[in-house]
């Protein structure tokens, strides 16, 4: 599964929530891409194959959650 994180109006630095996000999902995931431009940015996310769809988001969720931040991202999330 491919998660986009797009940021707006980001309060913290991006790379604390990468840490974050690694930390988060270690062997489960990881970050493939980032950038920023236009007052926003973003984060790019593949998690393993082996990982339920409902748990991932649970688990991506609970971090933006955590970080406070969760008001500042929508998630475009493909196969």
């Amino acid at each position: 599964m491919f998660v986009e994180v797009v940021f707006t109006g980001l309060p913290i630095d991006r790379d604390e929530v990468e840490e974050a996000l690694e930390a988060a999902f270690a062997s489960d995931g990881e970050i493939t891409g980032a950038g920023s431009g236009m007052g926003r940015c973003h984060l790019d996310l593949e998690i393993e194959a082996s990982v339920d769809p409902g748990t991932a988001l649970d688990r991506l969720r609970g971090v933006l959650s955590h970080l406070g931040i969760e008001e500042h991202a929508t998630l475009n999330v493909s196969d």
